[in-house]
């Protein structure tokens, strides 16, 4: 999977589907579901250290879309099931999970190869092709990627989305941390930690690499949130800010 370098770090606009009445075969609403799907991702966004915000159910695809362009995000992901199958029965690729995407700009058309090389079950395959025809692909400024994992009238589609929740959420975390190439960790309780530095301020970085760019600096005894840690560099939220900063120079309280 292509990577985003030079980034800070990455935030996206998550925009699990708004159809309260497209109804899952064995009970519950696509509405439903992929908002279960996107509360099981949320632990793995911040361990990893991915800062996102996230349309509301009673938002529509429209409303989604314009929340998304008021911002600045690396990345827009909606996701949903696919139609009924009714609708497509002449596509004789007719289960798993359908990846449209457009990428403009630096990140080409390369983005969505990761959850083709990370299956996100071995009884579902991944396809992941290029798409003008979708709203919230078409008509966003990011980068985007409409996730469409498997049909909801289909009742061992509808069955393996909501027995698998916890495994797709952590899959599509995994192939986001490969996309923005920033590691990936798994969820963990955060802690209060204090700045312990002898000569004023700790760096905040965007990666865990001391030539990365500074995002803030905290000043000696300044209070942050330490969310996980990989090899010796804590991923901390100071502020409004999350990113990077060397263990060495924090306390955990």
């Amino acid at each position: 999977m292509e990577q985003k370098g030079g980034i800070p770090m990455p935030i996206i606009y998550l925009s699990p589907s708004t159809q309260e009445n497209n109804l899952y075969v064995n009970g519950g609403t696509e509405e439903e579901w992929m908002n279960r799907l996107a509360d099981a991702m949320e632990p793995y966004l911040t361990a990893s250290g991915i800062r996102y915000s996230r349309n509301t159910p009673d938002m529509t695809a429209a409303s989604s879309i314009r929340a998304s362009n008021a911002g600045n995000y690396d990345l827009h992901l909606a996701s949903t099931p696919m139609p009924p199958r009714r609708a497509v029965r002449s596509d004789p690729w007719n289960s798993g999970v359908l990846l449209s995407r457009l990428c403009p700009g630096a990140t080409g058309g390369h983005i969505g190869g990761g959850w083709a090389e990370n299956p996100l079950s071995t009884a579902q395959p991944v396809r992941a092709e290029p798409t003008t025809s979708v709203g919230e692909v078409r008509r966003v400024r990011a980068p985007s990627v409409f996730l469409e994992l498997g049909y909801h009238d289909n009742a061992d589609d509808a069955a393996w989305i909501k027995n698998n929740l916890e495994a797709v959420a952590r899959n599509i975390v995994l192939s986001l941390t490969e996309y923005f190439g920033v590691p990936f960790l798994e969820p963990r309780p955060s802690r209060p930690a204090v700045v312990d530095v002898s000569w004023g301020y700790l760096n905040i970085r965007d990666k865990p690499d001391t030539s990365s760019p500074v995002l803030a600096r905290a000043y000696d005894g300044a209070r942050l949130t330490v969310l996980n840690q990989w090899q010796n560099w804590y991923v901390v939220r100071f502020d409004s800010v999350v990113g990077w900063a060397n263990a060495d120079f924090i306390t955990l309280l």
